[in-house]
């Protein structure tokens, strides 16, 4: 045994929270670190103690082994949590804390090191008799290679990072005419993402289920399994709905699909927590697809149908303790589904939202379980992932979860960046998702960018709103008004125009907090029922009640959240004569803060409208930048390997009409 009284979390984020929480409850130390763009975030906040990694790349700061390793001596830490992500299935870092003198949480360097590599993963598997996809994972690398053992495996077929996960390094290749373009960018993902660009192929499963099971392992030869997680709904290989229990799961394939992953830890001397990943057919088959060897994004799933802290596990197993659980002491007990909500407009082909969170406050409710790492008022990164938070709940039924899940994501107050939660609760509501019949093809097929439409009556509402914040901050600041006299007049009626992207609104107020908004020939009358200037409104629209959340974001500008949907509303009115900064046409600007890994044109050059121009690294994922129009190249102002900041322009487009 090799008990330690302190953990430094070499992590960030919601994980970093979770983990800091559990270990403080237990009465640990807790140190976390952080990069600069993190100096002020929630787990360095909550931790005992603090310490500066580097500055906010990544691979300067939360892949820097070595910083991290000096923080933990600089703090007196005992142990390492690493959470999940960065350096989490590193086995050299794994190996260099045991050098260090110190505890990692987590299984064995061995273990990480076989399991992290698909290819040998899977021969290992394929040895333990654990059921595998049909595929190629040879030494031999070469394009000839792969593209012969592509023509013996069939299309379609999976091209995969052998070292990684979390769908980068991933293609889907339906004909043999596009092997060659899918390997290449394949290697380069995975190259830049896991810093080995080794591949395998895969047989593509028609319309699988992503079923993976949780297992746990110690010591003293115990290992046990906790059951599976249904991750089906996906979008481009990432999982975006967890759900535990299976939908589809019989007490049967539940007996046989867990023996295999305890026979898979078995396999390689595990220890800790991990997740099996298997393929699920319609037939009831199911194939080994990877081992994460480490704490699951999705583990609160489990967590909420066991009663079982994981993470308190984890602790126990890294001190050299017994599970002190038999398979017979897990129990499962209803639902519980979880939803990763990102900050990321899923109307732009999911483009990452990185800036200020204006406001947030996490939704509450029975069942209802939040794992957040931000606050109000922070800047989201462009040099992480952008999730703000998993928001799961737990049901005595399905549906009675699935319900709850839809409501605290509608309740969750969120300002100031654009997000998926409308996305996701329209998933969830979907029949498809409903009726637990969801594949990996679900969020493909079901998603639709154009019914994130917006409400009739929001434009209306916003217009009330602002009038009347705008009529209570006055107020605030007046001296001896009577609230009487307010939207009074001896006159004509007192009469506001705005002026919002999709028309005029001409506000009358007609007393009482009652009000009339005219839209050309369209007359709505809107009564304030209720109102909390720090951003809740009831109101009545032509008599009926709608709940409303508002940002008041500045003067002349109001952002509005109704069902889970938010929209923007900016008064013209207020701005006239400001000048236009949208940029011309055939100005390419930079999405979001990022690094160009790639420049595909030259000055000359002739581009078609669609053509990629160029490919930005931002928020862990590839992004192709394409013209917008056709022209020739009349400037470029950037290079392949630089940062680029959002709205930076980099490239001059000569339009064809120009």
């Amino acid at each position: 045994m090799q008990p330690f009284n302190s953990i430094l979390i070499a992590n960030r984020g919601e994980i970093a929270v979770r983990v800091i929480r559990t270990a403080k409850a237990l009465g640990y130390r807790t140190v976390a670190v952080y990069s600069d763009a993190d100096a002020d975030a929630p787990h360095v906040a909550l931790a005992d103690d603090a310490a500066r990694i580097g500055p906010a790349p990544a691979a300067q700061s939360y892949l820097d082994a070595d910083r991290i390793l000096q923080a933990a001596a600089e703090t007196g830490a005992e142990a390492i949590h690493p959470g999940y992500g960065f350096l989490s299935e590193n086995d050299a870092f794994a190996r260099a804390c045991a050098d260090a003198g110190l505890v990692f949480i987590g299984p064995p360097a061995d273990a990480i090191e076989l399991m992290g590599n698909k290819a040998a993963a899977k021969r290992r598997m394929q040895a333990a008799n654990v059921p595998c996809v049909p595929g190629y994972e040879g030494e031999d690398q070469s394009d000839a290679a792969l593209t012969a053992a592509a023509g013996d495996i069939g299309f379609p077929l999976m091209v995969k990072a052998a070292a990684g996960g979390g769908g980068r390094g991933m293609r889907l290749v339906e004909r043999a005419a596009d092997m060659d373009d899918a390997l290449a960018a394949a290697r380069s993902e995975a190259k830049n993402a896991f810093g080995s660009d080794e591949l395998i192929l895969e047989k593509a499963i028609q319309r699988p289920r992503h079923v993976e099971v949780q297992v746990f392992a110690d010591a003293h030869g115990e290992i046990l399994h906790m059951g599976e997680r249904d991750c089906s709904a996906q979008r481009r290989h990432q999982k975006v709905i967890e759900e535990a229990p299976c939908p589809v799961m019989t007490d049967a394939l539940r007996a046989r699909m867990c023996q295999a992953a305890v026979e898979a830890a078995r396999s390689v001397g595990y220890r800790g927590a991990g997740t099996v990943e298997f393929l699920l057919d319609q037939d009831g088959g199911f194939y080994f697809l990877e081992m994460n060897t480490r704490l699951q994004v999705e583990h609160p799933v489990t967590e909420m149908i066991t009663g079982l802290d994981l993470v308190a596990l984890q602790i126990k197993v890294a001190e050299g303790r017994p599970l002190g659980l038999t398979q017979d002491d897990i129990q499962f007990s209803g639902h519980a589904i979880e939803a990763r909500l990102y900050a990321e407009d899923a109307a732009q082909d999911f483009l990452p939202s990185a800036g200020r969170l204006a406001d947030w406050a996490a939704p509450a409710g029975e069942g209802v379980r939040v794992d957040a790492g931000v606050r109000a008022g922070q800047e989201v990164s462009p040099y992480y992932d952008p999730m703000i938070a998993k928001v799961a709940a737990w049901g005595e039924t399905r549906d009675a979860a699935r319900r709850r899940l839809i409501q605290a994501l509608e309740d969750a107050r969120i300002f100031g960046l654009t997000t998926n939660r409308r996305f996701l609760a329209d998933m969830l509501a979907h029949e498809t998702f409903a009726a637990g019949e969801a594949t990996t093809d679900f969020i493909a097929e079901a998603h639709d960018a154009e019914a994130d439409a917006a409400d009739d009556d929001l434009a209306e509402i916003a217009a009330v709103l602002m009038f009347v914040v705008a009529r209570e901050q006055a107020l605030g600041q007046s001296l001896g008004v009577a609230r009487g006299l307010l939207d009074w007049s001896s006159g004509a009626p007192i009469a506001a125009r705005y002026i919002f992207e999709d028309g005029d609104r001409v506000l009358t107020a007609a007393g009482g907090d009652s009000y009339e908004v005219r839209n050309g020939d369209a007359t709505r009358r809107i009564e304030v029922l209720a109102l909390d200037v720090a951003g809740a409104a009831t109101v009545t629209v032509d008599g009926r009640r709608q709940s409303v959340q508002f940002h008041a974001s500045g003067p002349g500008e109001i952002e509005l959240a109704c069902a889970g949907r938010n929209r923007t509303f900016r008064n013209a009115a207020a701005f006239a004569g400001s000048a236009d900064q949208t940029a011309a046409g055939g100005d390419v600007l930079a999405p979001m803060h990022g690094q160009l890994i790639a420049l595909d044109v030259a000055v000359g050059d002739d581009v078609a409208p669609g053509a990629r121009l160029a490919v930005l690294e931002a928020m862990k994922m590839q992004h192709d930048i394409v013209a917008e129009v056709g022209g020739r190249i009349a400037a470029i102002h950037c290079a392949a390997g630089e940062q680029a900041a959002a709205d930076q322009l980099l490239i001059e487009i000569e339009t064809d009409d120009a």
